[in-house]
């Protein structure tokens, strides 16, 4: 549901945390962007933020860091044409919001005449789609340290190879406040949890490692203790599964891709080629290929910033935009790109809720949140019997790509060697090379068993790192190159 009402109660906690206790008021707001607006931009924006995180580990059967921090402060914006101007502060005050505005309207050289009409204020429209709670506070420290003493003493009941376990657990209470030249005032009030489970193994002197994890935005109490077991299940598995790998073979060959995370692959090798700022400036594979096909029949993908409780979802961007579900692929055809308000203007097109940014200290641009293709009709059985000498990747570890040429690289942290349909036994070893846009038209069968992953994904983009979420279904891909050790 999107509404005026969630985003009033937003403004009213956004406002006692970034406003009064510096003696500022939304009239204070206006007259800093009516100072920018005396020089001729086409937007400008104020965008506040506070921060509160942390953060405890455990590695060797105690618990060895804790850390908390508070950051807050204000990033001041002007953009003309394709031109941005922008400035921060950790200093919220009147004076250093004044002196941001000044600086950043310094972009356009040909000043307006000294009378600005002042926006009238307009509430954004937002989604509820999480809790406004703080997770630090949905536990307390003694309660955290068990829980991380709890997953230990899990990992190591399970199998005595397990020699080593390490596990994290972070909280983040995040509340942001945008203020528009356009008179929108929108806020949000984002919390987010992680629990990560890193397991090494060890037989007959060879150490194999398995991790696991997840989170959304929530409070700490959805790690219970089914939760728990789950994760430490996953990552001894998988570290186990490891240690009776043999090197992978390479070569070109069909893959199949497991459910979930290995949506990672898409994210990577599609989603950023989707970005509006690459496809504007004709830099990306997908340049000008709205209408096009680009991926096999049954091939459809989807950013969704409006999952509810998912890690990469937003009640309103970082331009105080509302979250939308975006349809990017549709049948294998082309159907758009991932927006933010300047690129969207450039390209003559709406925003899409995808400006994002790490942190007051940043610019805005467009950026993932949920991306994810939809399931098809086959059952994962059915993919993998299919599979007469090739791959099953089941997880991922990293991967990059080259965003111009759609040219990918990744490594499968869990992986099979599949002949006649049968599993014959683990590899270790194995990346995946391709291209992005290659890759899509060579899916053959898709599974009906779409997953999203759960809740650990973090996007790097020009330094900056924003939480988002990845997921498919089951995957056959014909003909990908796979470099192997074997």
């Amino acid at each position: 549901m999107i509404s005026r009402e969630p985003t009033i109660e937003r403004l009213a906690v956004a406002k006692s945390l970034l406003l009064t206790p510096f003696g500022l008021d939304e009239s204070h707001l206006t007259r800093a962007l009516a100072e920018i607006k005396a020089h001729r931009v086409d937007e400008a924006d104020l965008y506040f933020q506070y921060t509160r995180s942390e953060g405890w580990s455990l590695e060797e059967g105690i618990v060895k860091t804790g850390s908390f921090s508070i950051d807050q402060g204000v990033g001041v914006r002007a953009v003309s044409g394709e031109k941005t101007a922008f400035a921060y502060s950790d200093d919220i005050s009147e004076a250093s919001l004044l002196d941001a505005a000044r600086t950043v309207r310094t972009i356009s050289v040909a000043a307006k005449s000294a009378r600005v009409k002042t926006a009238s204020q307009k509430i954004a429209s937002a989604r509820s789609l999480y809790q406004g709670l703080d997770p630090i506070a949905t536990l307390d420290s003694t309660a955290k340290v068990k829980l991380l003493e709890k997953v230990e003493q899990l990992a190591r009941a399970k199998d005595p190879r397990v020699a080593q376990v390490m596990a994290g657990l972070a909280s983040e209470y995040d509340v942001v406040m945008v203020a528009r030249a356009d008179g929108t005032l929108a806020a949000d009030v984002r919390p987010l949890v992680r629990l990560s489970v890193t397991v090494i193994a060890e037989q007959k002197g060879r150490r194999e490692m398995g991790s696991a994890g997840g989170g959304g935005r929530f409070g700490l109490a959805y790690f219970d203790d089914a939760v728990i077991a789950q994760y430490v299940d996953e990552a001894v598995k998988a570290a186990l599964t490891n240690l009776e790998a043999r090197p992978a073979p390479a070569g070109e060959m069909t893959v199949v891709l497991g459910p979930g995370w290995p949506g990672i692959l898409l994210h990577e090798a599609i989603g950023h080629g989707l970005e509006g700022d690459f496809n504007r400036k004709g830099s990306s594979a997908f340049s000008g290929r709205i209408g096009q096909r680009v991926a096999a029949k049954g091939v459809t993908v989807l950013d969704d910033g409006t999952i509810a409780d998912r890690r990469g979802s937003l009640n309103v961007d970082d331009e105080g935009n509302t979250s939308q579900r975006n349809v990017l692929i549709e049948d294998g055809i082309l159907k758009g790109y991932i927006q933010d308000a300047m690129n969207a203007r450039l390209m003559g097109v709406k925003p899409t809720g995808n400006g994002r940014r790490e942190s007051y200290a940043h610019i805005p641009m467009p950026r993932m949140t949920n991306t994810y293709m939809l399931g098809g009709d086959k059952s994962p059985e059915e993919i993998v019997a299919s599979i007469k000498k090739g791959l099953y990747a089941t997880n991922f570890g990293g991967g990059q790509v080259d965003i111009t040429s759609g040219k990918f690289v990744f490594s499968a942290s869990e992986a099979y060697w599949v002949e006649n349909g049968k599993i014959l036994y683990p590899v270790k070893g194995a990346t995946i090379v391709g291209s992005g846009p290659e890759c899509l038209k060579r899916v053959s069968m898709i599974g009906n068993d779409m997953k999203l992953d759960s809740g650990v994904g973090t996007c790097g983009k020009e330094g900056q790192s924003v939480p988002v979420g990845v997921g498919q279904p089951t995957l056959r891909i014909d003909g990908l190159t796979v470099g192997g050790t074997a």
